[in-house]
Formats: C-alpha cells, sequence, structure tokens
C-alpha cells in the first residue's frame, strides 16, 4: 500500500481526486486564487472541518451544501482556505521607504495627508507596522496620514481589528515601539499583547474580493500590495493590478512582495527596486 493510499484509508471521509478538482474550481473562481495539486491534503484537512461541523455525512453532501447554499457557506469555505502568513516589519525595506521617500516628500510638496491602502492585510501585522511606522514619521510635522486595510478572510479581519498577538510576535520590535504601541496582558491574558486603542482607531478594515470589481472611493498616495498575486494567474494579476491604477494619485506607489514582479503584467509603473513600483 503506497503512503498516499494509507493517508486516504485513514481519513474520517472519503476525499477523492474528484472531490478536490471540483471544489479548487469553485475557490479559484470566487478568489483568483491557483490552487496546485499538491493541496490536495490541506484541502481536506480544513474543509473536513467545515463538513463536521454542518454534521454532514461525506463531500459530496458538502459540495451539494455549498453551490446550494453559498450566501451562508461562502465565506466559511473560503476563510478556510485562504493562507495568511505574516509578521510584524516584513520586509522592513518598504517601512523604510514610507519614511524617507514618502513622507519626506509629501513635507516639501507641502502635502497634507497621505492615503495609503494595505490590500490582503491579513492578521494585520502589515497595516500596523504601516502604521506605526506613519506615527513616528509624520509626528511634528504637520502631515495627516490615513490607512484602509481589507482582506477576502472575515475570519483574519476580525483578529487584525482586535489587535491582540502572542507576545513572541512583536519579538523583533524594538523597544521604544513596544512601549508606545503595545500593552502586555495580566492575569489570563499573561503571554499576550494588544496594539494600543489610538493606533486600532486609526485604521479603518472592510473586507474585499480582489478580484471583483473595486470601488474604494478613493485615490491612494501608497498601495501595499504584498504575497497576495504570487496566488493569481496572469490574467487575474493584469486585471488587478489595472483596478491598482484607477485607485492610485499620479505618481503614486505600488509595494508588493519579494517574490513578485510587474514585468509582462503593466508598463503602467516604473520599478524603484526592493518591489517599489512607481506609477508614470
Amino acid at each position: 500500500m503506497s503512503a498516499t493510499d494509507a493517508k486516504a484509508e485513514s481519513r474520517e471521509f472519503n476525499f477523492t481526486w474528484a472531490h478536490f478538482e471540483h471544489l479548487r474550481k469553485i475557490s479559484m473562481s470566487h478568489t483568483g486564487i491557483q490552487v496546485p495539486d499538491i493541496k490536495q491534503e490541506m484541502f481536506y484537512a480544513r474543509l473536513s472541518k467545515r463538513v463536521r461541523a454542518l454534521r454532514l455525512n461525506d463531500f459530496d453532501q458538502y459540495i451539494r451544501y455549498l453551490e446550494d447554499n453559498w450566501d451562508s457557506e461562502g465565506t466559511p469555505f473560503i476563510n478556510a482556505l485562504t493562507t495568511n502568513l505574516t509578521s510584524f516589519f516584513r520586509e522592513n525595506h518598504h517601512f523604510n521607504f514610507l519614511k524617507k521617500t514618502v513622507v519626506a516628500a509629501a513635507q516639501q510638496k507641502k502635502q497634507r495627508s497621505i492615503k495609503i491602502w494595505s490590500a490582503g492585510c491579513s492578521t494585520g501585522e502589515e497595516p500596523y507596522s504601516i502604521a506605526m511606522t506613519m506615527t513616528e514619521a509624520c509626528s511634528g510635522t504637520g502631515v495627516e496620514w490615513e490607512l484602509t486595510a481589507t482582506d477576502l478572510d472575515t475570519d483574519v479581519l476580525a483578529r487584525a481589528q482586535r489587535g491582540v498577538y502572542a507576545l513572541d510576535r512583536i519579538e523583533g520590535i524594538d523597544q521604544d515601539k513596544k512601549k508606545r504601541f503595545f500593552m502586555k496582558g495580566t492575569g489570563p491574558r499573561a503571554g499576550y499583547v494588544r496594539v494600543k486603542e489610538e493606533l486600532r482607531n486609526k485604521i479603518q478594515f472592510r473586507q474585499l474580493n480582489l478580484i471583483k470589481p473595486i470601488d474604494m472611493g478613493d485615490r491612494y498616495d501608497v498601495i501595499f500590495c504584498r504575497n497576495v498575486v504570487i496566488y493569481f494567474d496572469r490574467d487575474t494579476k493584469v486585471k488587478l493590478v489595472e483596478q491598482f491604477v484607477r485607485h492610485l494619485q499620479p505618481k503614486a506607489y505600488l509595494i508588493m512582495g519579494h517574490s513578485e514582479s510587474l514585468h509582462g503584467i503593466s508598463n503602467a509603473f516604473e520599478g524603484l527596486g526592493n518591489t517599489i513600483y512607481q506609477l508614470n
């Protein structure tokens, strides 16, 4: 018996390749995320919890339930499958760019405010890192800032809004920032910190599907979209970047993840290095 067969035999529910194919097509149509073959076991592990929670007998029933009840089950389905890996001040050069280039340029131009969008904000580490950077960089400059943070996954958005993290998540943050922006938990909350209310209240969190038509109602000076488009096919990337262009101010910036690129996707930007792009 192969390892794959042994694993299949040990499963609580039968989960065939046909089940996987069907479910990843549903996932792709609603999220734009390409799911490779190696994710079959991940699909089973995460979605079997939904089968169990709904008291269904098997994945055939779950697929029928999902298709018949998308309004109620679509969000739990997507939340179960989206992967959220992030950390505070990840790719720190991007936050240095905010401080040394974006805020400095705003001062020089006597710009009153800077609008930033964190697209794919996950559990909040990115927008809070932006907020800490902007609070410090704009202090005493007369420059205000606004930050909108969006994600498809409502579960991680709720966690981001709460701003509660295990103590070890902020180990890499310098002591001054820890004291200024975090409260350490006591008693039953020992081992956790919470982002202070003054910072939490500066961020507008909202649910957003990036592969659907987007109307944010604003044009931004900076859009962070890091480690998101890597999961999309080329056509989806092209459409998303076109939407970003419509939501950027002239000469504004799009910041992407270290393994992402606009090469072959858009000619609307000039690359500045470190996956920072400026609108032409």
